[in-house]
């Protein structure tokens, strides 16, 4: 085995060769996101310190910024005790994580039954990305 390449080897990729990456505010430890990680998003997260994702709905790899400037800048990789998940520890420039110009995904709660938006938009996505 390449030596380089066992840390990859002990993840243990699902069916589609994924994994779940949660993002998560180096300093506040707010969760910022959960996105998907093929082998090759992985690697080039820890080669460069950059987000690195799998976009299941693009079905392609996308570095986390690319076109919001928002990147993420990793401080730190973790794999859960069952190597089946990891966690990024990130510096989330700009302090918007979400194409909803959220902070962060998890920005709605279950009140009553219903989901409400709890938190700000704190720049509208119009004016991160444009008419898309």
């Amino acid at each position: 085995m390449n030596a380089s390449q066992s840390w990859l080897d002990a993840v243990r990729w699902n069916a589609d060769g994924l994994i779940a990456a949660i993002a998560q505010d180096a300093a506040s430890g707010r969760v910022l996101t959960l996105a998907w990680m093929n082998r090759v998003a992985l690697e080039r997260t820890a080669a460069t310190g950059c987000a690195h994702y799998w976009s299941r709905s693009r079905g392609r790899l996308w570095r986390k910024g690319e076109s919001s400037g928002h990147v993420q800048h990793v401080h730190e990789i973790r794999l859960d005790c069952d190597n089946d998940a990891v966690l990024l520890q990130v510096e989330q420039t700009g302090g918007i994580a979400c194409h909803t110009g959220h902070e962060r995904c998890f920005h709605q709660r279950l009140d009553d039954g219903a989901w409400h938006d709890v938190e700000p938009v704190l720049k509208d996505p119009k004016a991160i990305y444009g008419d898309r």
